[in-house]
C-alpha cells in the first residue's frame, strides 16, 4: 500500500521524487523519505508523517543528485517512526532500498543475518532486504539483487541503489505494482503512472518476477533467470494527474461532483439502443464462452465488495445465472468448485488489490473464466484476466471511494444486460434499462444542485457517535456502503444492516442517541421499510431517510429526509448513495477530520 518512485537521468532528482511522492501519498502517509547518491555518498532523508514534512526537512539541505529513490509509507511491520521509515540501508550505508509489500519470511532471514554480524535498526521487514543484498554483493548489484530476491517469500515492489555504482537503479516486482517510465535519456519507476505521467507517457508495466535496470542513458528488463526480455512500451492515454482540486476543498468532494461525468464515461459508446443491449468491446473475445457460463462469482474487497453485492441482485434480476459475491480475502480459503463453466469477476479500482489478485489467481488455477472491472489501465488484474471492462473514470485520489463505486454499478448493469439479452430479457426490457441508464448523469446532477439541505442535516448529526443504516433488496448493499463511508472518514461507529434483520439484534441498540439512516425508496419494499421505521420510532430512535419525493409516508415519519429522483429499481441505489456520500463528507468536515487521508487507511491495498 506504500508508494514508490525512482528517477535516473540528467535532471535534479529530488524535485521529481518529491513531486511523485505527493501524487502517491494516497497510498500511504505514515512517513516518507528519499535516498540519492551525491559524490559517491548515499544521502538518506526521511520523516514521520506526510510528504509535506519531508519537503520541509529537505528545504534546508543542499543536495545535488540526478538519481534516487523515494517512498511514502503505510505502516505494516513497525509503528510509524523515523527509524521505521523508508529508505532502509545496509550496515555500511551503501545500499538503499524502498519497498511496497510484505516479506513473510523476514524473521528467518533476519536471524541468519544477525548471526553474520549484521546490525538492524528498525522493526520492519524491509530492512532485511538491504542487508541480504549487502551479504550477496561482490561488485555486481544486479547479481546480488537477483540472488537476494530469490530468497524472499511474499510480495514486493522494490527500488534499490548502491552508492558505489553511479547512475544505476534496480527495480523488482512480485505482487506489488511497478511501472517503468521511458523518457529521453531519463528513466522513471513508480507504483502508479500518475506519479510520472507529467514527465512521460511511455510506460512499461512490469510483470511478476521481472527486474528493470535503469541507467542514465539506457535500461533493460530481465527475468529471474537473468534473461533479457523484450517488453512492449505502451502509450499512456489516461488524463495526466494534476495537483488541482478544481476549487473544491477536498478531492473527495471533487470526485463526488464528478459522478455525472464518470457515470456517463462508464456507459459512453457501450449502449445499442436499437437492439436494447449493451456492447462491451473488452468482453467480445470471450463472448461465446460467456454466453454458456452457468455460474458467476464476483470477488472484491471494501467498497468494491458492496458494489459486488448489489451486482449479485442485478445479475439475478436480468440473467438466469447462479450468482455469488465473495470477499476476496476469504475466497481462496474455501473449497472451491470451479471449472470452465464458471466466470469469476474481479472488481478493483486500482487493479492491484492484493486479496483480489490472490483470489483470481486461485480461480485461474481451477480453470474459471476470469473477468475484471478496473480503473487503472495496465494494472495486474487487467493483465491476468481473460477479458474485462475499464471504468474510464479518471483518477480517484480520495481514499474513500465515491465515483468508482457508482461507475462499477453501471458497468455491472451493462454486463448483466449483455448476458440477459442472450437469455430471457426482452428488447422492450433492455430498452427501458438503456433509457434509465442514459438519464442517470442528469439525475445525479439534480441531486448535486441541492446539497445545502444535506450539509445542514449533517451539521445537526455530526456530534452523534453511533449510526445504524438499513435497507432492503437493492438497498441493503447501499446501507452497507453508506455506513462504510461514514466510518472511513469521520471515525464514527456506523453499522449497515438488512432492515429485516433489525429485530434479530440491532434494535436493542436503538435509543434517542442512536440515529438510523433508512434507505427507503418508493419500490416494492416500501411497506416493509415503513414497518421497520415505525419500530424504530416506537423506541425513540431518530430517522434520516433517503427516499423519493412521492414516498409521502416515509417523509412524514422521518426526522429528516433526503429525496432523490426515481429510476428503475436496479439503478435506484446509484442515486440513493449520492446523498449518503455527501452526508459522510459534511459530517467529517464538521468534525475536522482529514477527509482525503483518513487515519490508518490507504487508497490501494496492495498487501494482505
Amino acid at each position: 500500500m506504500c508508494g514508490i518512485i525512482s528517477y535516473c537521468g540528467k535532471r535534479e532528482a529530488i524535485p521529481i521524487l518529491m513531486d511523485g511522492l505527493k501524487k502517491l501519498e494516497y497510498r500511504g502517509y505514515d512517513s516518507a523519505g528519499f535516498a540519492v547518491v551525491e559524490n559517491g555518498n548515499n544521502v538518506v532523508v526521511k520523516t514521520v508523517g506526510k510528504v509535506s514534512n519531508l519537503e520541509a526537512k529537505r528545504a534546508g539541505l543542499q543536495i545535488n543528485s540526478s538519481f534516487g529513490i523515494a517512498h511514502t509509507r503505510w505502516a505494516t511491520h513497525g509503528k510509524p517512526s523515523e527509524v521505521n521509515s523508508h529508505p532502509h540501508t545496509d550496515c555500511h550505508n551503501k545500499i538503499s532500498v524502498v519497498h511496497n509489500g510484505i516479506i513473510e519470511n523476514y524473521l528467518e532471514i533476519k536471524e541468519e543475518l544477525i548471526k553474520k554480524n549484521h546490525t538492524f535498526k528498525s522493526e520492519t521487514d524491509t530492512e532485511i532486504i538491504a542487508h541480504l543484498i549487502e551479504d550477496n554483493f561482490s561488485g555486481d548489484l544486479e547479481v546480488a539483487v537477483l540472488k537476494s530476491v530469490k530468497r524472499l517469500v511474499g510480495t514486493f515492489g522494490l527500488a534499490i541503489l548502491h552508492a558505489d555504482i553511479d547512475h544505476q537503479i534496480i527495480i523488482v516486482k512480485r505482487g506489488s505494482p511497478i511501472i517503468i517510465g521511458i523518457g529521453e535519456d531519463e528513466y522513471f519507476a513508480a507504483s502508479d503512472s500518475n506519479a510520472i505521467s507529467a514527465y512521460t507517457n511511455r510506460m512499461i508495466y512490469l510483470s511478476d518476477d521481472e527486474m528493470a535496470v535503469l541507467n542514465s542513458n539506457s535500461y533493460y528488463i530481465k527475468d529471474m533467470r537473468n534473461q533479457i526480455l523484450d517488453k512492449q512500451i505502451e502509450i499512456l492515454e489516461e488524463e495526466i494527474f494534476k495537483e488541482d482540486k478544481k476549487g473544491y476543498e477536498h478531492y473527495m468532494l471533487k470526485e463526488i461532483y464528478e459522478q455525472p461525468e464518470s457515470i456517463e464515461n462508464a456507459f459512453r459508446g457501450r449502449l445499442i439502443e436499437g437492439e436494447g443491449v449493451s456492447k462491451l468491446g473488452g468482453l467480445e473475445p470471450v463472448i461465446d464462452r460467456l454466453k454458456n457460463i452457468k455460474k458467476f462469482i464476483i470477488v472484491s474487497c471494501g467498497t468494491s465488495y458492496y458494489a459486488g453485492l448489489l451486482g449479485r441482485y442485478i445479475f439475478e434480476t436480468l440473467t438466469e445465472l447462479n450468482v455469488e459475491t465473495e470477499l476476496a480475502s476469504e475466497f481462496r480459503y474455501r473449497r472451491l468448485h470451479l471449472d470452465e463453466n464458471v466466470a469469476v469477476l474481479a472488481l478493483s479500482q486500482s487493479g492491484e488489490t492484493a486479496d483480489t489478485l490472490a483470489a483470481i489467481k486461485e480461480a485461474k488455477r481451477k480453470g474459471a473464466l476470469l473477468l475484471g472491472i478496473v480503473n487503472m489501465v495496465g494494472s495486474a488484474i487487467a493483465q491476468i484476466t481473460d477479458a474485462g471492462v475499464y471504468n474510464h473514470a479518471g483518477p480517484e485520489i480520495g481514499v474513500a471511494s465515491t465515483k468508482i463505486y457508482t461507475s462499477q454499478l453501471v458497468i455491472l448493469t451493462l454486463i448483466a444486460l449483455l448476458i440477459g439479452r442472450y437469455q430471457s430479457v426482452s428488447f422492450i426490457e433492455g430498452s427501458e434499462i438503456i433509457n434509465a441508464i442514459r438519464k442517470l448523469p442528469s439525475q445525479v446532477s439534480e441531486i448535486l444542485k441541492n446539497t445545502e439541505q444535506i450539509e445542514e442535516i449533517a451539521l445537526k448529526y455530526s456530534k452523534y457517535r453511533d449510526f445504524l443504516y438499513i435497507g432492503r433488496l437493492f438497498n441493503y448493499p447501499t446501507a452497507l456502503e453508506g455506513a462504510l463511508k461514514l466510518k472511513e472518514i469521520s471515525y464514527i461507529h456506523a453499522e449497515g444492516y438488512a432492515a429485516g434483520e433489525m429485530k434479530h439484534g440491532p434494535i436493542s441498540l436503538i435509543d434517542q442517541n442512536f440515529p438510523t439512516v433508512a434507505i427507503a425508496p418508493n419500490d416494492l419494499t416500501l411497506d416493509k421499510m415503513i414497518s421497520n421505521i415505525q419500530e424504530i420510532k416506537a423506541r425513540d430512535g431518530k430517522i434520516i431517510s433517503v427516499t423519493n419525493a412521492d414516498a409521502h409516508r416515509i417523509i412524514e415519519m422521518s426526522d429528516d429526509a433526503f429525496t432523490v429522483p426515481r429510476t428503475i429499481d436496479i439503478l435506484q441505489p446509484i442515486l440513493n448513495i449520492i446523498p449518503l456520500q455527501l452526508f459522510a463528507y459534511y459530517i467529517a468536515r464538521n468534525r475536522g477530520c482529514d477527509i482525503d487521508k483518513p487515519r490508518n487507511l490507504a487508497k490501494s491495498v496492495t498487501v494482505e
